[in-house]
């Protein structure tokens, strides 16, 4: 199994977090999307989409982070993502979907190269572009979390706790105060002390430098 990945990508941070917390054996392959890696030729004759992460296995590649995170729990059932009853797996996978689809889902490339390039967007407008976001998505999900569990969904993390760690990484980048969500800052702090969420933390890779 390889995967394609780029160390400050939200979307990467998420699958080496599943690949941990499952304990999956696995090759990294380094995209760097600063260089443009990702649209070269041999890297779209890998993935045609040109997404990260990418995701090679034997039974070909998968481009799409949440796909990736639930073929991974379903093949691996091992440490759960989606557990509990009908109506708690569902109540995961709409907390999940919103935190990586709502808080920020125009903050990529494209966007930023647009804001940039056509529009002479500079710096500070782009950073508060991406703290508006931000904010508004992380004033829903504060009020969707229960504060006494210590992880989106009771004792154990889930697809939902791995969909939040690197929305708050990239808040924290973004100097969002935190203190305005207390019980997502709890979580974030939770998942940290756990080795799977911090050996995948973007400061952790080795294409971090």
């Amino acid at each position: 199994m390889k995967l394609y990945s780029y160390f400050r990508s939200s979307a990467a941070y998420r699958v080496r977090i599943a690949l941990n917390l499952k304990a999956i054996d696995h090759e990294l392959a380094i995209v760097n999307l600063l260089k443009s890696e990702q649209l070269g030729e041999e890297y779209l004759a890998t993935n045609p989409q040109g997404l990260l992460p990418a995701l090679k296995t034997d039974n070909g590649v998968l481009a799409q982070s949440l796909a990736i995170l639930e073929w991974l729990d379903e093949t691996y059932p091992q440490s759960p993502l989606i557990t509990g009853t009908a109506w708690q797996k569902a109540q995961i996978r709409n907390l999940s979907f919103a935190i990586a689809c709502d808080i920020h889902p125009v903050n990529n490339l494209r966007v930023l190269k647009y804001l940039s390039n056509e529009l002479g967007v500079d710096d500070e407008a782009k950073n508060k572009w991406y703290r508006h976001w931000i904010e508004v998505g992380f004033e829903k999900i504060e009020l969707m979390l229960n504060e006494n569990d210590d992880y989106c969904f009771g004792n154990q993390p889930t697809l939902a706790d791995i969909c939040l760690v690197p929305q708050v990484f990239n808040a924290i980048r973004f100097n969002v105060n935190m203190s305005a969500y207390p019980k997502i800052a709890a979580i974030y702090e939770h998942c940290n002390k756990l080795a799977a969420f911090n050996d995948a933390a973007p400061q952790n890779q080795p294409d971090a430098n």
